[in-house]
């Protein structure tokens, strides 16, 4: 299979004319004709033919083209508008919402020379950890269908695992890249806060929106993080900071560098065979000359509450636009989980209310940017879970509130200090089903993150196990 094959090796057989970009479209055109009906990673496919033809032209200008990702087909989750190509969100109130523009990630890989091939599958506005809430058909898992794959960026994920396309663009609100990553055993990245330009992403919780790529190893993440990041004028919330070439710095040593270990990440709750894979992954790090250093998050058990408490609040106030006037959806389409977190986050801003709840958790959200920079100066990058538990079965989280919530214990804290994350596989568990762990670092220290990651993908095999639907 083509595509299962990394950028860096498709790359080398396109500029050696032994394969062509028609072959990969057409590979991944077949690998969606055989499982999207079994596991509904997209919610919008482009039109076969009109695919091809591009994939034509790109096999006629490839010479001299830079781009490593040149005449790759991929998918983008449907959080981003795309011009003139069905943007949903997940939800029917979008469900004719054809853009006038394109968000600036999707224009970078675009011009990069990349293919879209459609728009992947998420829980409604990217509310949920499993892509059960969307509006469309709930997705499955492909290591067993009868789980979930994750979310909010579950499409993405699935899309990946099972090589539909060589790499995806997800969206992390509270986990949405890490969480799905894990469950699907694919590599995803969580980037620091405006590291990439979230222009054009329709928004869940605006300060804590972060657009990041998802792909098979670290290797492709590093390829697609130089492409993505880099200021945009027209988001003033993105960054100045110097993008530099991630992929040139994989391999570098990590000999004498130390691992932080978050007490409060390995307490009750957490499952033991997710325990145990963890504690499995520090003895290759150890064993590649990393040292081992256990720190404390003091605050870290009130994350989930001050994460929802802020995400509800912003996405109330972003969600008020979709009023049937200018989208054309009336806004009895919203999603029952879509209404209570309205009706939450209206509530902790209303009057009375507001300095109680809303102004409370952002003055506890500086209290954790700071106990998450302490920890980092006493170590150089913390190892932790990703979710609490295995991949539930498909109607356990939505019917179950209290665990849904849960699903980003461990992945919310990291959107509100605004830090980087990298999502890569660690294991399986008895039955199989995948488990992820996560690398998190200081502002804009994605390199080490990479670098971690890369030189631990280079001792294992986990990230090239694929899943049996495809065997």
């Amino acid at each position: 299979m083509l595509l299962n094959k990394s950028i860096k090796e498709l790359n080398g057989l396109l500029r050696k004319k032994e394969i062509s970009s028609v072959d990969l479209v057409k590979e991944s055109f077949n690998q969606i004709e055989k499982l999207n009906n079994k596991l509904y990673s997209f919610i919008t496919i482009r039109e076969k033919k009109e695919v091809l033809k591009e994939a034509e032209i790109k096999d006629k200008e490839r010479k001299n083209t830079p781009s490593i990702v040149y005449g790759l087909p991929f998918s983008i989750k449907d959080a981003y508008c795309t011009e003139n190509i069905r943007t949903t969100a997940g939800n029917k109130i979008l469900n004719d919402f054809y853009p006038p523009y394109c968000a600036t990630v999707f224009n970078k890989i675009i011009n990069s020379g990349s293919i879209l091939i459609g728009k992947n599958n998420m829980d409604a506005w990217g509310h949920g950890g499993s892509t059960e809430n969307t509006d469309y058909h709930p997705a499955h898992n492909p290591w067993d269908q009868t789980r979930i794959p994750g979310g909010s960026s579950g499409g993405s994920a699935i899309a990946i695992s099972t090589r539909m396309v060589s790499f995806a663009v997800g969206e992390d609100t509270g986990g949405s890249i890490r969480n799905p990553s894990s469950m699907c055993n694919i590599s995803g990245l969580k980037v620091t806060y405006g590291r990439v330009s979230r222009l054009g992403n329709i928004a869940y919780a605006s300060s804590l929106d972060s657009v990041g790529p998802m792909a098979k190893s670290v290797e492709d993440l590093s390829y697609l993080l130089e492409i993505m990041s880099g200021k945009d004028y027209l988001d003033s919330t993105s960054s100045r900071t110097e993008v530099i070439e991630y992929s040139r710095l994989l391999g570098q040593s990590i000999k004498g560098k130390i691992i932080g270990l978050p007490k409060e990440f390995f307490g009750k709750g957490l499952h033991q065979k997710v325990k145990e894979t963890i504690l499995k992954a520090i003895i290759i790090f150890k064993k590649l000359g990393a040292e081992i250093k256990e720190v404390h998050l003091p605050h870290f058990i009130y994350g989930v509450s001050i994460y929802y408490l802020i995400a509800l609040s912003e996405t109330s106030s972003n969600l008020s636009r979709y009023d049937g006037v200018r989208y054309g959806g009336q806004r009895e389409l919203f999603s029952e989980e879509t209404k209570k977190r309205i009706i939450l986050g209206t509530y902790a801003l209303s009057a009375g209310y507001a300095d109680k709840l809303y102004k409370k958790a952002q003055k506890l959200r500086t209290v954790l940017i700071e106990e998450y920079e302490n920890a980092l100066k006493k170590c150089d990058v913390l190892l932790a879970p990703i979710t609490p538990s295995l991949p539930s079965k498909i109607g356990e989280l939505i019917n179950d509130p209290l665990k849904n919530i849960l699903e980003d214990l461990y992945t919310g804290t990291i959107n509100l200090v605004g830090a980087p994350s990298l999502a890569i596989p660690a294991g399986f568990s008895d039955s199989g089903l995948p488990i992820g762990m996560q690398i998190i670092g200081k502002r804009f220290a994605e390199s080490e993150l990479l670098q971690f990651g890369y030189l631990y993908q280079q001792e294992t095999d986990w990230h090239k196990k694929l899943p049996p639907i495809i065997k």
